[in-house]
Protein backbone atom coordinates (compact mmCIF):
# COMPACT_ATOMS: atom_id res chain seq x y z
CA UNK A 1 0.00 0.00 0.00
CA UNK A 2 1.80 3.24 -1.12
CA UNK A 3 1.70 6.48 1.24
CA UNK A 4 0.35 9.77 0.62
CA UNK A 5 2.49 12.40 2.04
CA UNK A 6 0.65 16.03 2.74
CA UNK A 7 1.69 19.02 4.36
CA UNK A 8 -0.51 17.49 7.64
CA UNK A 9 0.89 14.25 7.90
CA UNK A 10 0.52 10.79 6.52
CA UNK A 11 -2.11 8.38 5.58
CA UNK A 12 -2.33 5.41 3.07
CA UNK A 13 -3.92 4.71 -0.27
CA UNK A 14 -7.33 5.17 1.18
CA UNK A 15 -6.94 7.99 3.15
CA UNK A 16 -5.92 11.43 2.62
CA UNK A 17 -4.35 13.39 5.83
CA UNK A 18 -4.92 17.36 5.92
CA UNK A 19 -4.26 20.03 8.22
CA UNK A 20 -8.15 19.33 8.80
CA UNK A 21 -7.84 15.92 9.62
CA UNK A 22 -8.25 12.26 8.46
CA UNK A 23 -10.31 12.23 5.27
CA UNK A 24 -11.34 9.29 2.88
CA UNK A 25 -9.77 8.90 -0.77
CA UNK A 26 -13.39 8.02 -2.56
CA UNK A 27 -14.30 8.19 -6.27
CA UNK A 28 -17.66 9.17 -5.46
CA UNK A 29 -18.67 12.62 -4.45
CA UNK A 30 -19.70 12.55 -0.72
CA UNK A 31 -23.24 11.67 0.28
CA UNK A 32 -23.61 9.59 -3.55
CA UNK A 33 -24.91 6.27 -3.18
CA UNK A 34 -25.71 6.27 0.51
CA UNK A 35 -29.10 5.47 1.79
CA UNK A 36 -30.64 7.78 4.33
CA UNK A 37 -29.80 5.57 7.53
CA UNK A 38 -25.88 4.98 5.56
CA UNK A 39 -25.41 8.72 5.88
CA UNK A 40 -23.10 9.57 9.19
CA UNK A 41 -23.99 12.65 11.01
CA UNK A 42 -21.53 15.94 10.73
CA UNK A 43 -18.48 15.35 12.88
CA UNK A 44 -17.72 18.67 14.98
CA UNK A 45 -14.77 20.50 13.97
CA UNK A 46 -11.26 19.40 14.89
CA UNK A 47 -9.34 21.46 17.69
CA UNK A 48 -6.57 23.06 16.65
CA UNK A 49 -2.81 21.91 17.31
CA UNK A 50 -1.70 23.61 19.96
CA UNK A 51 0.66 23.22 22.91
CA UNK A 52 -2.29 23.15 25.08
CA UNK A 53 -3.76 20.34 23.34
CA UNK A 54 -0.94 18.47 23.65
CA UNK A 55 -0.46 19.06 27.03
CA UNK A 56 -4.53 18.13 27.54
CA UNK A 57 -3.95 14.76 25.50
CA UNK A 58 -1.38 13.34 27.66
CA UNK A 59 -3.00 14.27 30.94
CA UNK A 60 -6.24 12.57 29.74
CA UNK A 61 -3.87 9.50 28.88
CA UNK A 62 -2.64 9.26 31.97
CA UNK A 63 -5.88 9.64 34.15
CA UNK A 64 -7.65 7.10 32.05
CA UNK A 65 -4.68 4.71 32.51
CA UNK A 66 -5.08 5.06 36.53
CA UNK A 67 -8.43 4.53 36.52
CA UNK A 68 -9.78 8.29 36.96
CA UNK A 69 -12.62 7.67 34.40
CA UNK A 70 -15.28 4.81 34.79
CA UNK A 71 -14.33 2.60 31.70
CA UNK A 72 -15.47 -0.82 31.33
CA UNK A 73 -13.20 -3.63 30.20
CA UNK A 74 -14.76 -4.70 26.74
CA UNK A 75 -13.74 -8.56 27.86
CA UNK A 76 -15.56 -8.82 31.21
CA UNK A 77 -17.78 -5.80 30.76
CA UNK A 78 -17.08 -5.09 34.72
CA UNK A 79 -14.34 -1.92 35.48
CA UNK A 80 -11.25 -1.58 33.56
CA UNK A 81 -8.10 -2.33 35.71
CA UNK A 82 -5.49 0.59 36.60
CA UNK A 83 -2.48 0.49 34.18
CA UNK A 84 0.26 2.36 36.02
CA UNK A 85 3.18 1.46 34.23
CA UNK A 86 0.78 3.08 31.23
CA UNK A 87 -0.03 6.13 33.25
CA UNK A 88 3.57 6.78 34.53
CA UNK A 89 4.91 6.85 31.13
CA UNK A 90 2.38 9.70 29.65
CA UNK A 91 3.82 11.37 32.83
CA UNK A 92 6.82 10.99 31.86
CA UNK A 93 6.04 11.83 28.47
CA UNK A 94 5.19 15.47 29.89
CA UNK A 95 8.13 15.63 32.29
CA UNK A 96 10.54 15.09 29.28
CA UNK A 97 8.52 17.88 27.50
CA UNK A 98 9.25 19.99 29.88
CA UNK A 99 13.02 19.58 30.26
CA UNK A 100 12.82 19.84 26.25
CA UNK A 101 11.04 22.97 26.28
CA UNK A 102 12.27 24.64 28.77
CA UNK A 103 12.56 28.47 27.88
CA UNK A 104 10.74 28.19 24.82
CA UNK A 105 7.59 28.49 26.32
CA UNK A 106 5.18 31.35 27.01
CA UNK A 107 4.15 31.92 30.93
CA UNK A 108 0.93 30.56 30.03
CA UNK A 109 1.95 27.38 28.56
CA UNK A 110 4.59 26.86 31.54
CA UNK A 111 2.07 27.18 34.21
CA UNK A 112 -0.40 24.72 32.21
CA UNK A 113 2.11 22.24 31.92
CA UNK A 114 3.86 22.58 35.46
CA UNK A 115 0.46 22.11 36.94
CA UNK A 116 -0.87 19.60 34.96
CA UNK A 117 2.41 17.16 35.91
CA UNK A 118 2.22 18.31 39.66
CA UNK A 119 -1.61 17.21 39.68
CA UNK A 120 -0.92 13.74 37.69
CA UNK A 121 2.20 12.80 40.01
CA UNK A 122 -0.10 13.65 43.11
CA UNK A 123 -3.18 11.44 41.76
CA UNK A 124 -0.51 8.66 40.47
CA UNK A 125 1.08 8.13 43.56
CA UNK A 126 -2.61 8.70 45.73
CA UNK A 127 -4.25 6.07 43.09
CA UNK A 128 -1.56 3.87 43.42
CA UNK A 129 -1.04 3.45 47.09
CA UNK A 130 -5.31 3.03 46.95
CA UNK A 131 -4.73 0.29 44.16
CA UNK A 132 -2.04 -1.50 46.77
CA UNK A 133 -4.14 -1.08 49.35
CA UNK A 134 -6.90 -3.01 48.13
CA UNK A 135 -4.25 -6.41 47.03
Amino acid sequence: MSEIWTPGGKGSDSTLWTPEGERPISDKPEGQGETQSQAKAPRPPVPPATFEGLVGSFRFHAELCMGVYAVPDPETGGAAEPDFEMARHAIDMLGMLQEKTQGNLTLDEQRNLENTLTELRFRYVQRLEESQKKD
